[in-house]
């Protein structure tokens, strides 16, 4: 008898869920080339510019932890269960006093107008839906606060960006990696001010510091 059950499909944030928490245990390892060579002084960037109540969005492993400045007040949400275990790990050795959350980027799990900074890193370009992400990202920073954001997007050499579009054939497939993504104009949609960016590696690497407009007073 033909099986006519329909097949669970699997959505584009159980996909995600499912990549990086197979990936978790090995996956400071395969970052720390392409730190080093791609994205050096990317996570110092960040954090040097991170103030008040931080929240971090896709804290991964906890790779920023070590940067941030002693004063802040953190949280860090992660959507992959296996990499807040290790990022909790890490917050513990390094005496790191962080709230770290299970949550999705789309969803978070904080209330609004409640931090001063919102940190992403290397993340948006896996994010299914980074549009969304960078409103939720909005509601949750005070009027003034800060966006900052580092990831890799499309080259501005055309040969590499050539080379981009080809790889993002089998990784968007498999992982949901996108590599020509680029979220600035996605910023700047979202009604942020953007003060500060920087573009690196042949326009691969691209820095972010955006502002949330405070709104008018009304008389």
């Amino acid at each position: 008898m033909t099986d006519t059950k329909p097949k669970t499909c699997e959505t584009p944030t159980a996909k995600q869920q499912r990549v990086w928490d197979k990936a978790a245990h090995s996956y400071d390892k395969q970052i720390a080339l392409f730190e080093r060579i791609q994205f050096a002084g990317g996570r110092e960037w960040l954090a040097e510019r991170a103030q008040g109540r931080v929240l971090e969005v896709a804290i991964g492993t906890g790779r920023n932890l070590p940067h941030y400045p002693q004063d802040v007040k953190l949280t860090g949400i992660e959507l992959s269960t296996e990499m807040l275990s290790i990022a909790r790990d890490r917050a513990t050795e390094l005496g790191i006093a962080a709230d770290l959350r299970q949550g999705d980027a789309a969803n978070l799990p904080v209330e609004d107008a409640s931090v001063d900074t919102v940190v992403c890193a290397l993340s948006l370009c896996t994010i299914p839906d980074p549009r969304r992400a960078i409103a939720e990202m909005s509601r949750v920073l005070v009027p003034g606060g800060h966006l900052l954001l580092l990831d890799h997007i499309g080259s501005t050499w055309p040969p590499v960006y050539a080379l981009q579009w080809l790889a993002e054939r089998l990784t968007i497939r498999l992982a949901g990696e996108h590599f020509t993504r680029r979220q600035l104009p996605l910023v700047q949609a979202g009604g942020f001010e953007v003060v500060e960016t920087q573009r690196l590696k042949a326009g691969t690497v691209e820095r972010i510091h955006a502002v949330k407009p405070v709104e008018p007073s009304q008389s």
